[in-house]
């Protein structure tokens, strides 16, 4: 408990350059124009622990403004990372979500350097067992942006570039859980080049988005629907020819008119033609999908998950939130059907770090069908 009164302390005065009286936000839009709001750059301290990092500390800025003073405009965020770990995991990181002034224009993407990151490896396919666990090492550089245009209300099209530079991989022959012998990692079993040499993944490809939401940090009502493709390629630099296309679809209402109780729900789809490289396969686990399987306990090519959420208010700046997910990852689409569903469930709390724009830090505890588990610390929510 200790961790999370350090970072309530650093939120609370955080909080104060937003102002700490103001009032919660009303669903609706106003009407009359309003002053323009000034963000806060204020950093604040974080600690945390997941079952990914062990203990970690740092320091987060999290940006909320509006271009102009039309307030049926959603509000642009940014979030500036940078924290370490006791396992020895460095990041520096900054995701944006930008409206330009009338919403023509959607600007999201994420910068990220994830330096001498030691992670668990399991293997690939949806039968892996934790025996199987070896500690792999890597540098990876990761950018990744779009840009859209409102082409009618709330729906966006354009295109999306995503580059990612893996270096200095290492494998390290760590014995595996429940086992009295070391054995070789799996990461050994996959083709050489992947983890002998440095490795760069380039791709461009068209993005359809529908974003109905009335907030898009912490959603009261509204669905969301993406589809995208990128196809990777020597053209752009690519070491890897593949193809990856997305499916994201949500949607989020009150149980009531008069309820404060919300249902979130999401579905996700990733799937991918090609020789996929083992770091590019989709990953089921972490903190955004099936919440309670270490990120990547479960990869391939292809994966399919649905969640829910039942999120209400509790008291002061908390917030309660319980959840459920299902999801399967395979070699090809029909595989997805052909072995058990994994399970997670779980609960959370969400402290309001800013009340005036529903941006949440967030705590989770999940739980998987096989017995794996974690707690989660995260800013804003999983989906």
């Amino acid at each position: 408990m200790r961790l999370l009164y350090l970072l309530l302390l650093g939120s609370f005065l955080a909080t104060r350059a937003y102002g700490q009286t103001a009032a919660p936000v009303a669903e609706a839009p106003a009407a009359e124009p309003a002053k323009a709001e000034k963000p806060s750059f204020l950093p604040f301290p974080i600690v945390f622990s997941q079952p990914e990092t062990g203990i970690g500390y740092g320091l987060a800025v999290l940006p909320v403004w509006r271009f102009g003073q039309d307030t049926t405009v959603r509000k642009s965020n940014a979030r500036l990372l940078a924290w370490r770990t006791q396992n020895n995991q460095s990041l520096v990181q900054l995701n944006h979500n930008v409206f330009t002034a009338g919403e023509r224009f959607l600007v999201a993407g994420e910068l990220s350097y994830y330096y001498k990151f030691p992670i668990n490896y399991y293997g690939f396919g949806p039968n892996t067992s934790r025996a199987d666990k070896s500690v792999i090492e890597y540098k990876v550089l990761v950018y990744n942006q779009r840009v859209l245009r409102q082409v009618r209300r709330n729906l966006f099209a354009g295109l999306q570039y995503r580059l990612t530079n893996l270096r200095d991989v290492h494998v390290n022959q760590d014995i595996a859980e429940g086992t009295p012998t070391e054995r070789p990692s799996l990461l050994l079993q996959r083709p050489e080049r992947e983890y002998r040499q440095n490795s760069l993944v380039s791709g461009l490809g068209p993005t359809l988005l529908y974003d109905g939401r009335d907030n898009i940090l912490s959603t009261f009502r509204g669905n969301y629907l993406e589809l995208s493709a990128l196809f990777n390629g020597a053209a752009l630099g690519s070491d890897y020819r593949f193809s990856r296309f997305l499916l994201d679809a949500r949607h989020f209402q009150p149980l009531s008119k008069t309820s404060k109780t919300i249902l979130a729900t999401q579905l996700l789809g990733q799937f991918q033609s090609g020789p996929v490289p083992f770091r590019e396969l989709a990953n089921l686990g972490g903190d955004k999908v099936l919440r309670g399987y270490y990120d990547g306990r479960y990869r391939d090519r292809q994966l399919l998950a649905v969640q829910a959420e039942l999120r209400r208010p509790l008291f002061w700046r908390f917030n309660g939130v319980v959840f459920g997910s299902l999801g399967q990852v395979g070699n090809t689409v029909a595989e997805l059907t052909q072995n058990e569903l994994k399970a997670t469930g779980g609960a959370g709390l969400r402290f309001k770090y800013n009340r005036r724009d529903r941006l949440n830090i967030r705590f989770d505890y999940g739980f998987g069908r096989d017995g794996s588990s974690g707690f989660y610390f995260s800013i804003g929510e999983a989906f």
